[in-house]
């Protein structure tokens, strides 16, 4: 059996709501949360919802499925956790549910990982200097890697995360965009089976460049290294303008986009489907996927909260799973 790990980021956030949320959606035994227990208690109180939780004593121990159930394997808090109210004391609590999911898939003991919203600006607050889940399980595997968001009708990836705009052109070099591009090839290769994955490349400056221009980096970078790889036998085309990439017909012809920065690509993927997007990492030796949606603490406590981000990430996880056996 392959067993998916769960974290649920911030715990003053809706991640523990959502917990309790999808036990009542019957989940599969294969599901393992990790998590402070008395987070999923406290909130299925205050959204009067039952659950049935099942303690491992560690990963081998026996899952169950059921009505209402939920596997957790136990993490516990390092302070009181108030619903609704960041606390930066928790910040190492939220990283030591991700590193452990992690290490679990590192050994193989897990097949894949589904992380919940964390709040950046509450973890470097706690003294941690993180930019994302993408990054800190990059320094964790040891390797490189590159953010894809997904739905049904699309994916983009990003050349660049969570850089500040003005800091985006440093990145944008020959060696490094064949590195993000050679990435994205093989993972949909190995991780979605597709045998000859088509990319798109977004220009980094408005009309590519428009020979010049408008900016450098488009023809003096971005196009030699789409040139270069194309002789590699990788199927890659641009630069494209980031305007026009979005068309129909290069959404239907493309497996994917690749855009050179964060808010580039991701208002576009957003306003699709919001709801049912989710954030893939690619590069890594193991499997991440993730919801697309932020801690929320506005909503912390109403039960008004979709469930589809979390999930359609479980969906693709398992995928993802099956795919690499």
């Amino acid at each position: 059996m392959k067993l998916i790990g769960v974290t649920l980021g911030e715990p003053a956030g809706i991640g523990p709501d959502l917990g309790v949320l999808l036990a009542q959606k019957n989940l599969s035994k294969n599901i393992i949360f990790i998590t402070d227990p008395d987070l999923l208690i406290k909130s299925a109180k205050i959204l009067k919802k039952k659950i049935n939780i099942n303690i491992l004593e560690n990963i081998s121990s026996k899952t169950k499925s059921g009505d209402k159930v939920i596997n957790v394997l136990p993490v516990i808090l390092n302070y009181t956790n108030i619903p609704g109210k960041l606390n930066p004391k928790n910040s190492a609590y939220v990283l030591e549910t991700i590193r452990t999911a992690a290490t679990l898939c590192i050994s193989n003991k897990i097949s894949a990982m589904v992380t919940g919203p964390i709040s950046k600006s509450v973890l470097n607050k706690g003294g941690y200097k993180i930019s994302g889940h993408t990054e800190f399980l990059a320094d964790i595997c040891k390797s490189k890697s590159v953010m894809m968001l997904m739905n049904s009708y699309m994916r983009v990836a990003l050349h660049t995360t969570h850089v500040p705009l003005e800091d985006v052109k440093k990145y944008i070099t020959k060696d490094l965009l064949t590195e993000t591009i050679n990435i994205i090839n093989e993972d949909l290769k190995n991780k979605f089976k597709i045998k000859k994955p088509k990319i798109l490349v977004t220009g980094l400056n408005p009309h590519a460049g428009e020979d010049g221009i408008l900016g450098s980096q488009d023809d003096n970078i971005i196009k030699p290294v789409i040139m270069k790889m194309q002789k590699n036998k990788i199927i890659v085309d641009g630069p494209v303008p980031a305007d026009t990439a979005f068309l129909k017909k290069n959404i239907e012809k493309y497996d994917i986009i690749l855009t050179m920065y964060h808010d580039q690509g991701l208002p576009v993927i957003k306003f699709n489907n919001f709801k049912k997007t989710v954030n893939v990492t690619l590069g890594l030796p193991i499997t991440r996927v993730s919801v697309d949606h932020g801690t929320a603490l506005d909503l912390v406590g109403t039960g008004n909260i979709d469930t589809s981000s979390f999930l359609e990430a479980i969906k693709v996880a398992k995928f993802i799973s099956n795919a690499k056996a």
